[in-house]
C-alpha cells in the first residue's frame, strides 16, 4: 500500500500521531523505532483504520468494517505493528492477540471447545462491544487430530468468524508470511474467497529487511 501522491484531506494531524507510535513503539521496544520509506503508505492506511478516518479510507480504498490481513516476511515487523496498534488511542485499540499455535495446541487439549472459543464464544467485552481478535502468524500451526479427527483449527475458527462478520459485523485480523496462493493450498479456495471479504490487505514488499536481526 503507497502513501497518497496528492495532498489529500484528513480528520487528524498524522504527524503527531506518528510521532506518539514512534515514542510509544522506543518505550515498548527498548530501541530506536524507524519507518522505512517502503512502509510508510501500510503504517498511515493501519493507522486510519484504527482511528476511523473516514477521509483517508475513502481515498486509500480501505473499507472502515472489514478487518486488516498483514502480509510480509519474517521479521518485518507485522505482530510487532499491530500490537502498537493497542497503544493508539482509538475505539479500535481493544483487541487481543493469540498465536496461532497457541491456538491449535488447546485445540489439541480440550477440542472443539476451542473453535467456540476463538469464534461464537465471548462476543461481546465488558462494555458489550464485540471483542476483536488478531490471529498472529497464520501458516505456522498445523492441521490437528483430536481423539483421532483430523481438523483444519484455523480454517473452522476463520470461516465461523466470516458468518459473524456478515451477520453481525465482528471483526478480525491476520499476520502471516503467506502469499495468496499458499492461503488457498493450506486452507482451500472457500475460505480464501471468503477473506477477500472479511479483510483489508496490508502487504510488506518481500525486501523489507528482518528487523529481529
Amino acid at each position: 500500500m503507497q502513501l497518497p501522491t496528492r495532498e489529500i484531506e484528513m480528520s487528524y494531524d498524522y504527524k503527531k500521531v506518528v510521532s506518539f507510535l514512534i515514542e510509544t513503539a522506543e518505550k515498548h521496544l527498548g530501541k530506536k523505532f524507524q519507518i522505512p520509506k517502503n512502509e510508510q503508505g501500510i503504517i498511515f492506511g493501519i493507522l486510519a483504520w484504527f482511528l476511523e478516518d473516514e477521509l483517508v479510507a475513502k481515498e486509500m480504498k480501505i473499507d472502515l468494517s472489514k478487518g486488516i490481513l498483514l502480509t510480509g516476511p519474517i521479521g518485518c515487523g507485522k505482530t510487532t505493528l499491530l500490537k502498537l496498534m493497542q497503544k493508539i488511542p482509538s475505539n479500535r485499540k481493544n483487541f487481543g492477540v493469540y498465536a496461532t499455535r497457541q491456538v491449535v495446541s488447546e485445540f489439541m487439549q480440550t477440542g472443539f471447545e476451542t473453535i467456540e472459543k476463538y469464534s461464537r464464544g465471548n462476543l461481546y467485552n465488558e462494555t458489550r462491544q464485540m471483542r476483536s481478535i488478531c490471529f498472529d502468524d497464520l501458516g505456522a500451526e498445523t492441521t490437528s487430530k483430536y481423539f483421532g479427527n483430523d481438523c483444519n483449527v484455523m480454517a473452522e475458527i476463520l470461516l465461523t468468524r466470516y458468518d459473524l462478520y456478515k451477520e453481525k459485523g465482528l471483526i478480525t485480523h491476520i499476520t502471516t508470511n503467506l502469499t495468496a496462493g499458499e492461503i488457498e493450498s493450506i486452507y482451500g479456495n472457500r475460505l480464501r474467497s471468503r477473506m477477500r471479504e472479511m479483510f483489508n490487505l496490508f502487504g510488506y514488499d518481500e525486501i523489507s529487511k528482518d528487523k529481529r536481526k
